[in-house]
């Protein structure tokens, strides 16, 4: 009897896992996280491997100049007759680093935050406050602003687009931590004599991590539009060092009779973007539990 039992339990546990997938299966069967990453994976494929199947992109050959896209040169050239296919290419690199540089430091910095924020409620409105106060001004004003003072170089564009970055971060960690610091295992741990830093590793640390992946696609995302509009604007990264944004910036003269210049490393762009926010929504849908229990 005893053995009958178990065998019926060891078929419960399996129907069970059948009908109730976990996150990792749902991540693999969810179409928007497969498609988003397959594209993602191909540009930073393409990035990394630039080298090896492109010319160099800060060639200069006058004679080539303007030339429209053949076979020779696939994205034509620019003004001094670089090449646009190379320099596109190359452009990939700066704006994945940029994005994952500003999504990791962004997240970081504004899990921190926002735990003690919403936990520590005597330094809940000092640091609730030096948020909305960089909110209040323009993300590319304040970028702007700070690249000025500093000089432009990659690592100044990355510090100017994080610091607008981490405010969304903090608010949206503080909500999660103002909601579970409620809950009856936080109030029973306290009133166990627990440890606040334990209590917040432990206990509100986890139901952070969820959120905080989805947040850090749309970071990540918002860093590469922002550091291509500061290209385009003169602000971002130096022109020798190509990146999407100065590309356009500079073929931005020659439009009306060049618009290859500014036309591929638009849609590389764009391609990108659509890719990271595409595995964002995936992960939104995969992570949220109400809407995994209907998928």
């Amino acid at each position: 009897m005893a053995n009958v039992d178990q065998d019926d339990l060891m078929a419960d546990a399996i129907l069970s896992r059948k009908e109730n997938p976990g996150v990792v299966s749902l991540m693999l069967n969810n179409r928007a996280i497969f498609w988003g990453s397959s594209l993602l994976f191909v540009f930073v494929m393409v990035a990394i491997l630039a080298p090896l199947f492109t010319a160099d992109p800060v060639s200069i050959n006058p004679i080539n100049r303007l030339k429209p896209p053949s076979a020779a040169t696939l994205f034509g050239t620019d003004f001094l007759g670089r090449d646009i296919f190379a320099r596109t290419l190359y452009g990939a690199r700066i704006s994945l680093v940029v994005g994952i540089a500003v999504a990791i430091i962004a997240i970081s910095i504004g899990l921190v935050l926002g735990l003690v924020a919403g936990y520590v409620r005597v330094l809940d409105a000092v640091i609730m406050r030096t948020m909305d106060g960089l909110m209040s001004i323009p993300a590319i004003l304040l970028a702007i602003a700070l690249i000025s003072l500093s000089g432009a170089t990659l690592g100044t564009v990355i510090v100017a687009i994080v610091i607008p970055e981490v405010p969304r971060v903090v608010r949206l960690v503080r909500a999660v931590v103002l909601t579970v610091r409620e809950e009856p295992y936080v109030e029973a741990a306290i009133a166990a004599g627990t440890k606040l830093p334990l209590i917040l590793s432990r206990h509100i640390l986890p139901n952070t991590i969820a959120p905080l992946i989805v947040q850090a696609t749309y970071v990540c995302a918002s860093a590469m539009l922002t550091e291509s509009i500061l290209g385009f604007l003169g602000a971002g990264i130096p022109p020798e060092i190509p990146s999407w944004g100065n590309i356009m910036s500079e073929g931005r003269t020659y439009f009306q009779i060049s618009p290859w210049i500014i036309f591929f490393p638009g849609i590389a762009l764009a391609l990108t973007v659509l890719a990271v926010n595409i595995v964002g929504d995936g992960l939104r849908d995969t992570l949220d539990p109400r809407i995994a229990r209907k998928m």
